[in-house]
């Protein structure tokens, strides 16, 4: 699928996998790979076949943040747009990512650190190889964050988890993050790819216009005041009764079959 340099896009059972491929680089983030990966997002919201989003890293690593040699020549006027248009194209693919409508699942093997780890806040879903470390690493090279590990990651485990990872960055193991939130499960390393496939095949069956309408009460939810909230679901399950999805799941279950969902 397309003509990819800094990742790789494919399909498989009703999944787009995404796998970050600059291994010599630690899957570091250029402007290239920005690039690539508005282009598969598209690839995976204008295909009906496509109800799960996965993004995983070639290598030792998911993603080690910014490519820092492209920030330093950025910083001092190597490049042409500098450090502002690349900081604007990496928040604008983070928040794409976090709004695909379908399912996104970070497969994280190895290191997600700094712009890795804002990849990783933007998935649905967090599953870990055991080896696997997560932080946000920006102090240890006097940079702040720029694509919103200072927005959700105290969202995401709290002020005084968030404070702690981005003031000492620390890489932490990911088994550590699962009781504080941001990892759902950890699996040993070899099975990664097949745990992600299971989390696949129990989402890609289920009607995607739902999971959409779900994940986007989800994502609403948190910024609304709750009484807000709750009536946006109201709102929401209105809307959805006139779907066909609805009226297909119903008639499944009354028929004792299973159901055909179109996302319609």
């Amino acid at each position: 699928m397309g003509n990819y340099q800094c990742i790789k896009f494919e399909q498989r059972n009703k999944a787009a996998w995404v796998t970050l491929n600059r291994p010599e680089a630690l899957n570091a983030i250029n402007m290239e790979m920005l690039n690539e990966l508005d282009q598969a997002m598209e690839a995976a919201e204008s295909d009906p076949n496509i109800r799960v989003f996965v993004i995983m890293g070639e290598g030792r690593a998911f993603c080690a943040g910014a490519d820092l040699k492209r920030v330093r020549d950025a910083t001092v006027g190597r490049e042409t747009g500098g450090m502002d248009s690349f900081l604007s194209k990496l928040l604008a693919v983070t928040v794409r990512l976090e709004q695909l409508p379908m399912p996104v699942i970070a497969a994280v093997n190895g290191l997600a650190l700094a712009g890795g780890l804002e990849l990783v806040m933007c998935c649905d879903l967090v599953v870990a190889a055991e080896s696997a470390k997560l932080g946000d690493a920006h102090a240890n090279y006097g940079l702040v964050p720029g694509a919103g590990n200072s927005v959700r990651l105290p969202r995401k485990i709290g002020q005084t988890r968030a404070s702690y990872l981005m003031f000492t960055a620390e890489f932490v193991p990911a088994a550590e993050l699962v009781e504080a939130g941001l990892v759902n499960f950890i699996v040993p390393d070899a099975e990664l790819v097949s745990a992600v496939d299971g989390l696949v095949d129990k989402m890609s069956n289920k009607s995607p216009l739902g999971l959409a309408r779900m994940k986007r009460l989800i994502l609403d939810g948190l910024e609304m005041p709750r009484q807000e909230a709750l009536r946006a679901e109201i709102l929401t399950n209105n809307l959805h009764a006139k779907s066909e999805d609805m009226q297909e799941g119903l008639a499944a279950f009354k028929e004792k079959r299973v159901p055909n969902y179109t996302g319609r």
